[in-house]
């Protein structure tokens, strides 16, 4: 399936949207719920990565199968490891089994874990027997997916004893890390985050409110949106300026691009204001290190291709492993708009062209974020977007709530 996009006709748009629950936040809920029954969670996420993450967690069969959702991988497979008496094999989509998760596997063997690999070395799917973890401490390398670090942080307070986690070299993703000790002592979790060493206390019971900020990644495409289109002013609900999620990082990047945010109480008004910008469209460069926020990285790229601006960014060596290779994936799509790309391991380098190519099939690889992220360039030319489908991963009323923007 192949969607059209003209938006182009549309000179002045403003909109009231309502963008669902943080889908990041609704995962290291819904894992702790599971622990700690007594939980309760508001304003979960209605992607289809936070069902599939709920089906699993009240499913009673032994092979578990969660799809493209690469959280629910990460998090259930410490879950499971620490469920004693229950044996699970756990799958995921082709891509899936692609994805590695020995980092994260050789952590839980290191506390006492038992899984093994059903096919191949280092990659789902794995054979989990869950076992009660008596081991204490665990190191592993911070330059990594911050959801192996999470996934032994959101099981860490069920375990008898807690769990000390050392981090070796340079952090990545940080705001995720600190986003899930937030969570934890929102219910009541003891923790300390000194030199690199995490700690968690064990919990043995919590009744706590977890109320779920909506999703800052989600709301990076109507930034791109506004920057795109200069009579753009729009207004997101439940937005709040003290955010747990890293990529509310958003707001700040996009000044450099004239997008001025206001916050309320009730949530945040985006719009231009060329007096916020510090680059000149079609005539600057920008450089941006993403290290702390690779998700929002094809949105940026896109809005900057849409402007004119050089970009180069940095710190996506995680991207790399996502539900596709993105650098490969944006460089291609990039490409095909006819901007000139250059990518290495962990950055990439884009030439704006004088002019866009119209009409443009974009490619999605069944990655959300490539169908979202590209999708505001219809603002200023006509463009297809294949597989539009692949949205409801973490936003399921993308396309509708895009409506509301020419209505």
């Amino acid at each position: 399936m192949i969607k059209t996009l003209d938006y182009t006709t549309h000179s002045k748009i403003e909109a009231e949207i309502r963008i669902s629950g943080s889908k990041s936040e609704s995962n290291r809920a819904l894992i702790l719920q599971k622990l700690f029954p007594n939980l309760t969670i508001e304003n979960l996420s209605d992607s289809d990565d936070t069902h599939h993450l709920q089906n699993a967690l009240s499913s009673e069969k032994e092979t578990i199968d969660i799809g493209h959702a690469g959280t629910a991988m990460r998090f259930l497979t410490a879950f499971f490891a620490s469920i004693e008496g229950k044996t699970t094999i756990l799958t995921g989509s082709e891509r899936m089994q692609e994805r590695p998760i020995q980092i994260l596997v050789d952590a839980l063997r290191e506390l006492g874990a038992d899984i093994e690999y059903v096919n191949r070395e280092g990659y789902p799917p794995l054979k989990i027997t869950g076992k009660k973890l008596t081991q204490t401490k665990v190191s592993l390398d911070a330059n990594i997916s911050s959801q192996y670090i999470s996934a032994l942080l959101l099981m860490a307070p069920s375990l008898e004893n807690g769990l000390q986690i050392t981090l070796k070299g340079h952090l990545t993703s940080l705001p995720y890390i600190q986003m899930t000790l937030a969570l934890l002592q929102q219910i009541g979790v003891q923790t300390s985050f000194i030199d690199q060493i995490i700690e968690v206390q064990p919990l043995k019971n919590s009744s706590q409110i977890i109320h779920i900020e909506p999703d800052w990644s989600s709301a990076s495409y109507f930034y791109s949106w506004v920057a795109l289109h200069a009579n753009s002013s729009i207004f997101l609900q439940g937005f709040k300026a003290n955010s747990l999620q890293g990529d509310h990082v958003v707001a700040e990047i996009y000044k450099s691009f004239g997008v001025e945010t206001i916050f309320s109480n009730a949530g945040i008004l985006i719009q231009k204001n060329s007096k916020e910008s510090s680059v000149d469209p079609y005539d600057s460069s920008i450089v941006l290190n993403l290290n702390q926020a690779p998700d929002i990285a094809q949105t940026i790229a896109v809005t900057c291709l849409g402007l004119g601006i050089k970009t180069q960014l940095t710190g996506l060596h995680t991207l790399k492993i996502k539900e596709t290779d993105r650098l490969t994936a944006l460089k291609t799509e990039l490409e095909k708009l006819g901007a000139k790309v250059e990518i290495t391991e962990d950055s990439l380098t884009l030439i704006t062209p004088k002019s866009l190519n119209q009409n443009t099939i974009v490619a999605t690889y069944n990655d959300h974020r490539m169908a979202m992220a590209f999708a505001p360039l219809s603002s200023i030319i006509p463009l297809q977007i294949e597989n539009p489908e692949v949205v409801t991963k973490s936003y399921k009323m993308f396309w509708e709530d895009l409506n509301k923007l020419i209505c």
